[in-house]
């Protein structure tokens, strides 16, 4: 097994750097973020950072790069507050992926691609019509990560659409079914296949009671 130490890391080539501290964390859920500005210009880009915070209140996180160059996505929604997160499908993969060219903000991704907005219940951020799973959100609050000047983005959930296919009796939602995509690194798609679902696990009996034995007889 190869052994990269901190100081090899730093040493590295940029690009070899960047692909290798990409993957190493596993597979990332792959969205496409979408917003509008105050002018009615759209926005469309690939993220693979979207995290759940909490489901009591129903909170999203997303992670933002340093806005020293302008971030179209930042920019609509500190000034609109509302955004879209649309789950990536094997069928839209190509085109998703090319929305992380640098387009100017005049230019829509959406016209630079076969992605196709789509707006519901008078939502001010557009969806991404056909993705199995989208989600709209209101900003609540960011975080700012010093160390290396990224941004936390911190949305409330408002609305949830999910294909009624694939949502289970319990809730769960079948990303398999949906061939929902995820990244591995930068650039790297793939198309999971659930294998198992667990049930709630709760402690083994003999374990606590031989536990119990053991500190009682102490």
């Amino acid at each position: 097994m190869k052994h990269f130490t901190s100081f090899d890391i730093d040493a590295l080539e940029q690009l070899y750097k960047i692909n290798l501290i990409n993957s190493c964390t596993g597979y990332k859920s792959a969205n496409l973020i979408a917003t509008q500005s105050a002018e009615k210009q759209t926005n469309v880009a690939v993220f693979s950072s979207v995290i759940h915070l909490g489901s009591a209140p129903a909170l999203l996180g997303f992670i933002l790069r340093p806005a020293t160059v302008p971030r179209h996505t930042y920019e609509n929604i500190k000034n609109t507050r509302f955004y879209t997160i649309n789950h990536i499908h094997q069928d839209i993969i190509e085109e998703s992926h090319h929305t992380s060219a640098k387009y100017p903000a005049e230019i829509s991704e959406f016209d630079a691609t076969q992605l196709t907005p789509e707006y519901k219940l008078d939502f001010m951020a557009p969806f991404v019509k056909n993705c199995p799973v989208q989600i709209g959100l209101e900003y609540v609050e960011e975080y700012h990560i010093k160390s290396n000047d990224t941004i936390l983005i911190v949305g409330a959930i408002k609305h949830l659409f999910v294909n009624d296919s694939i949502i289970q009796p319990d809730g769960l939602i079948n990303l398999s079914e949906a061939k929902v995509a995820a990244i591995n690194g930068l650039d790297s798609y793939a198309v999971p296949e659930s294998l198992q679902q667990f049930g709630y696990q709760r402690p083994k009996k003999d374990i606590l009671e031989k536990h119990q034995k053991t500190t009682s007889s102490l």
